[in-house]
């Protein structure tokens, strides 16, 4: 793992909102620490509803974390482009991130219950 970034098991139980609606829930979360950065809650795959989000053509790349992917939510009222991403295949070091997903706090609510 590089320097830069530090993953450890979030403690507590995490929930995601999207448009009002719990889209995830997870006691297993990851929280992700790069540089002065705030934390980034990962969500496992498994405790997020997939149906609400859809797979959108956008990555990026970051020199550290490698490519994400990235996915949209359709709410009842809007649909928020781009809202989380997902490293499937993270630069080594970063392992545990894989099959993990991430929101961007400004499109969604990440919670600490």
């Amino acid at each position: 793992m590089t320097d830069l970034i530090k993953i450890r098991p979030a403690s507590g139980t995490y929930v995601v909102r999207a448009g009002g609606a719990v889209i995830g829930e997870s006691d297993q979360a990851l929280e992700l620490i790069e540089g002065d950065a705030a934390p980034v809650i990962y969500f496992p795959r498994a405790s997020l509803a997939m149906a609400f989000l859809d797979t959108s053509d956008t990555k990026t790349t970051c020199p550290h974390k490698g490519v994400a992917s990235y996915y949209s939510i359709q709410t009842k009222s809007v649909l928020l482009k781009d809202a989380a991403w997902s490293y499937e295949n993270p630069k080594s070091g970063l392992e545990q991130i894989a099959g993990h997903l991430a929101f961007y706090p400004n499109q969604v609510a990440v919670e600490l219950l």
